[in-house]
């Protein structure tokens, strides 16, 4: 997608040097009126931007948000976040979003971020906490070639590339809480909704989405003991777009692994992030509490549980918890 008149001002800002009005103007095309304009609008977004007669514009520092020109800056992908990239400053829901777009035929690899969501969900219908301007609220456009059955393998995938990447971001011990929770500890650190489409027996579209509490410093009471955040568990602030970035690169290299290469890889890796694989658990199955061993996952997703009695139950979704 071609960068906009502000996306060039704001690149040629970025290396923090002055830059003179007349300058800019002759670069980009424009009226100096004009370039103070795309400025103002600039600092209306949060970007600091220092003005002087004579000597032009410096960048000074830039916002912690998840504007599309943040998110792009240094990303490294070939379809993640290159084209279509809806900033929203707040949203009932990301992935609600994404549908809408998908169904209205957008591209793979298009994606909608969000400073806040007021209706945000997880699994089965929850609710989601998000926070204004302190998380990351995203959900990704994908359009796999992949059968109904093989939908699960999805989740598992973007589980496996979101731990990696905050795991490198964070030097944080980040695990997988089977199918798609990110855990640190015991605490919630965030979640992935995967929602699908399908055209008979296989995918026409699915969303991805992703919730992660980054520099979340308050949780509600009911939340407090339950979640952390990146900023909490690693007394370091990150940067959301940064942490954006990373998940797509990971995510779009494991994607593609997936459709390429196959699954074993990322199931290998899911197992060995996993943190519930050779526990004793209690899986919730439609209000029906199940306890056994999490023995492994299989080739489809499934957690094989294996039961007192000596069967095992392959289940696809369930609320889990450790008994040890």
């Amino acid at each position: 997608m071609p960068d906009s008149t502000r996306d060039q001002l704001l690149r040629r800002l970025r290396d923090g040097q002055w830059l003179s009005g007349e300058q800019l103007a002759q670069e980009l095309g424009l009226t100096r009126a004009a370039v103070a304009k795309q400025v103002a609008v600039l600092k209306q977004q949060g970007y600091l931007i220092e003005a002087a007669p004579r000597r032009g514009y410096r960048l000074q520092s830039l916002p912690d948000s998840l504007l599309p020109a943040e998110i792009r800056a240094g990303l490294v992908t070939a379809r993640f976040g290159q084209g279509l990239i809806s900033y929203l400053e707040s949203t009932a829901s990301t992935n609600q979003d994404a549908r809408e777009l998908a169904e209205q035929g957008a591209a793979e690899g298009s994606l909608v971020v969000a400073e806040q969501q007021t209706a945000g969900r997880g699994r089965r219908g929850r609710s989601w906490y998000s926070a204004p301007g302190v998380g990351v609220y995203l959900s990704l456009i994908l359009r796999p070639a992949l059968a109904a059955s093989e939908v699960a393998r999805l989740t598992i995938t973007a589980a496996v590339a979101a731990c990696e990447a905050l795991r490198e971001l964070s030097g944080l011990d980040v695990r997988i809480k089977w199918p798609n929770d990110l855990l640190v500890g015991q605490r919630k650190l965030g979640g992935i909704l995967t929602e699908v489409s399908m055209d008979q027996e296989s995918v026409s579209y699915a969303v991805v989405g992703l919730g992660l509490n980054v520099a979340t410093g308050d949780f509600p009471p009911e939340l407090a003991a339950i979640a952390t955040s990146l900023r909490l568990a690693s007394g370091r602030e990150l940067r959301r777009a940064a942490v954006v970035r990373g998940v797509l690169e990971r995510f779009e290299r494991r994607y593609d692994e997936l459709l390429n290469e196959g699954f074993a890889g990322i199931l290998a890796e899911f197992k060995a992030l996993s943190n519930v694989i050779g526990r004793e658990v209690e899986v919730t199955i439609a209000g029906e509490g199940l306890r056994g061993l999490a023995r492994d996952i299989d080739a489809d997703g499934f957690l094989l549980l294996e039961l007192g009695g000596g069967g095992v139950k392959r289940v696809l979704a369930g609320d889990i918890r450790p008994l040890d």
